[in-house]
């Protein structure tokens, strides 16, 4: 079993920035891929990014690019999301995540959730 928790939400005006953290722990051994989903309310959950744990490659949606950076840090088991020029439609939960192929929606292991509210 893993468990990954995330950390880092909160409230913050238009423009300004976040990072939030997973922590990803127990049988770690052979993760594949780490990201983050979001979903706001009323909306279906949505891939945000994922990296490989191998390699660091990362994939963004097409609404984060240029604004959110994923990055992950082995030696902790942690995957860290920075974003940056926030606006109010990035308001949601964000879930961290981890399995063989988040932007194929095959997920092993999902985070409790933090809440991101963007004010405008």
């Amino acid at each position: 079993q893993v468990q990954v928790v995330e950390s880092g939400g909160g409230l913050v005006q238009a423009g300004g920035s976040l990072r939030l953290s997973c922590a990803a722990s127990g049988r770690t051994f052979g993760l594949l891929n780490m990201g983050w989903f979001r979903q706001a309310p009323g909306k279906e959950r949505e891939i945000v990014a994922a990296i490989t744990w191998i390699g660091g490659s990362s994939t963004y949606a097409d609404s984060v690019k240029g604004r959110f950076t994923i990055s992950r840090d082995n030696a902790k088991n942690t995957v860290y999301l920075q974003m940056n020029s926030l606006k109010p439609e990035d308001t949601a939960v964000y879930y961290c995540a981890a399995g063989p192929s988040l932007f194929r929606l095959i997920v092993d292991y999902w985070g409790q959730g933090t809440q991101v509210t963007v004010s405008s």
